[in-house]
This record gives C-alpha cells, sequence and structure tokens, in this order.
C-alpha cells in the first residue's frame, strides 16, 4: 500500500473507555478548536464487539461528523495500528474509505460516513449487494506499492492469533472454565485443521489483492440517496486472497451478535453477486468485463473453501476476546459457533472440485 496523505495528528491523549466524555472532548478541543465544548453531542454507537464507537457533533444537520474510535482493552496485541493507518489513507486516496482525522493514544478520529449500517436483511437485497460486490471489487484493484507482489496476511494472522491463544491459556480463568473446556477444540486440533487447511488451499490459486478482512454487516454504510455503499473500519485490512474476503463476507451473512448460519447466501445469490463482482473487477484491470458461468464457478469454489479458514481465523480472535475484552459480548458462544459450523461444512466443502 502507498499512503498518498500527509502524516496524521496525533495528540498525546487516552481516553478512559469506563468514563470517555472527558477524554473525547480533550480531543476535540484540539482537533476542532471551534467547537464549544457544552455544545458537543456525543451519540454512542453500541453495534461493536471490539472498539468504542461515539458520534460527536454540534450542529443539528450533523453536516460535520466525527466518529471517535477508543481501541478495546488489549487489542493492539493483534492488531497492526501501524498498518491500519495506511490502510485508511490508500482507501482515502481511493475514494474507498473515510478520512482519518488524528489518532490519540488509544484510539483514532475519522469522517463520519453517512447512511445506514446494514444488516442481515439488507445485505441480501440485490440492489443492495450488487453494489457491495462492485466496491469490493473496486477495493482490490488498489494496486500494491510500486507495483511490488502481494504476499498474503491470512497464515501469519492465524499463526499469531494461535500463539496468543496458546501463551494466554494457562493465565486465564475464561480459559479453564467448562464451557471452554468441553465445547472448544483443544489446541492440538486446532493447530492440525489450521495444517490440513493450509495443505488444501496452497492448491488454489487466488490472487493476493488488497483486502478488508473484516466485512460483517457492520462495516458496509449504504447511503440510498446517492446509491453507493462505503466500507468502514480496517483494523484487520492488508493484502490477502481474494477468495478469502469474499468468503469472509459471506459467513458475515449469518450475524454476530446471534449467528444463524440459515442466512448464509445460496448459492445462486452468491454466483449473482460473484458475477457483478468479476465484471467491475476486470473492468477496473483492464480485462474484457464479459464474464463466463465457468468463470464464476471457479470462484464460487474457491470463495467455498476460503470460508472454511475465516472461521478458524474469527473463532481463535474470539478466544483472545474472552480473554481480554471488557466489552458484555459472549466470545466463547461466538468462538463456539465459528468452529461448530466449520466441522459441520468442512467434509462438503473439502470434497469440491477446483476448476
Amino acid at each position: 500500500m502507498e499512503a498518498q496523505q500527509e502524516s496524521v495528528l496525533h495528540f498525546k491523549i487516552s481516553v478512559d473507555e469506563n468514563e470517555p466524555k472527558r477524554g473525547v472532548l480533550a480531543v476535540l478541543e484540539k482537533l476542532r478548536p471551534n467547537w464549544k465544548p457544552e455544545e458537543v453531542k456525543l451519540k454512542f454507537f453500541t453495534e461493536g464487539i471490539t472498539n468504542q464507537l461515539i458520534g460527536c457533533h454540534v450542529d443539528k444537520l450533523m453536516e460535520d461528523v466525527v466518529l471517535v474510535r477508543i481501541h478495546g482493552k488489549m487489542t493492539d496485541l493483534f492488531v497492526d495500528r501501524e498498518t491500519e493507518m495506511k490502510s485508511f489513507e490508500v482507501l482515502h486516496a481511493h475514494n474507498c474509505g473515510p478520512q482519518l482525522y488524528c489518532t490519540f493514544e488509544n484510539g483514532i478520529c475519522y469522517e463520519y460516513v453517512k447512511g445506514t449500517v446494514l444488516g442481515e436483511g439488507l445485505v441480501r437485497q440485490p440492489a443492495i449487494y450488487r453494489l457491495i460486490a462492485m466496491e469490493m471489487a473496486k477495493l482490490h484493484s488498489i494496486p500494491a506499492q510500486n507495483n511490488s507482489p502481494a504476499k498474503p496476511i491470512l497464515w501469519k494472522k492465524i499463526s499469531e492469533f494461535l500463539n496468543l491463544v496458546k501463551t494466554s491459556k494457562d493465565d486465564s480463568p475464561v480459559y479453564k472454565c467448562s464451557r471452554f473446556l468441553t465445547e472448544v477444540p483443544s489446541i492440538d486440533i486446532l493447530v492440525s485443521e489450521i495444517e490440513t487447511l493450509k495443505k488444501h488451499l496452497s492448491q488454489i490459486k487466488s490472487p493476493a489483492v488488497l483486502c478488508h478482512n473484516d466485512l460483517l454487516c457492520k462495516n458496509i454504510i449504504y447511503n440510498e440517496a446517492k446509491g453507493f455503499v462505503r466500507f468502514i473500519d480496517y483494523e484487520y485490512a492488508g493484502y490477502n486472497y481474494q477468495a478469502y474476503d469474499i468468503g469472509n463476507h459471506f459467513n458475515e451473512f449469518a450475524g454476530v451478535h446471534n449467528v444463524d448460519y440459515s442466512l448464509y447466501p445460496n448459492q445462486d445469490l452468491q454466483s449473482d453477486w460473484l458475477a457483478t463482482y468479476l465484471e467491475t473487477y476486470k473492468d477496473y484491470n483492464g480485462m474484457d468485463s464479459t464474464v463466463s458461468d465457468e468463470e464464476v464457478q471457479k470462484l464460487y469454489v474457491q470463495v467455498c473453501k476460503f470460508s472454511l479458514v475465516s472461521h478458524f481465523s474469527w473463532g481463535l480472535w474470539a478466544l483472545l476476546q474472552a480473554r481480554y475484552s471488557t466489552i458484555d459480548f459472549d466470545f466463547l458462544r461466538y468462538a463456539m459457533a465459528r468452529f461448530n459450523y466449520y466441522f459441520k461444512k468442512k467434509s462438503e466443502i473439502l470434497a469440491m472440485q477446483l476448476l
């Protein structure tokens, strides 16, 4: 990735995640010095399960809204903040994301994207999911810095998650509870399954592209008036396998707070989504945008296979969140939903023939 903006402002201010108002106002005093503290309105968004997000404004029309994101406890263990900042700058420069205003000791401030946060219903509507497919194709077409070969971060990131789970396992009451011991796969099983997936997926020639890597519904904003979608939150953005980013997004149709895999998109929806994606992706990359049924089917199989490893990535992530996060969310339940669905679909998907 190549940053396009000048250096981002940084303020040496820490915001207390339990009582954030004073710290937020201290940041805004520097970022928006013309705002009167007594006039600042704070809106707390509650959808997130990693960080706290607060919308700040003074005007009733909300023409200038600053989003303040307070990083979740210990998330710097598994989030590369430097890469995240570069992702913000690159995606904004290519009109794919909001502007990053500043950073502070334990968070960032960035531009508010007007629109509707998607839910499990809207993400299934053809007019909207085609916009998502087109936006992802645009993101995937952003060239690497100096056009140098990009290396996928998938296996490195999973290895980091796994090592963090291993090292924190002995000192965490969460990892000693009966639910963890009886329902979460053992470390040995997790390691074995990851090696199986790595060996199988290495046979798939999915290109390495700039990916969002966390495209759940709440990270997609739909602006109906202007007819576009935008992706937000780039904590996990980076170069990765094309099929992984798409497969991970399809997994997110099931939701987060109440995971329901009956909502996973059927093959007809996926095929239409993938046809739109391929047409746009080929157009952005200077190719004939005609898309054959064979091309759609080939990508469909690749996406199904990479969707498996997405469950492991977020299952391990959830185990880490269960250990460190102060957010009120049942991370163990989420991890078990991910692992259970993986084992349910594993044989069927691994048996699918590559084209």
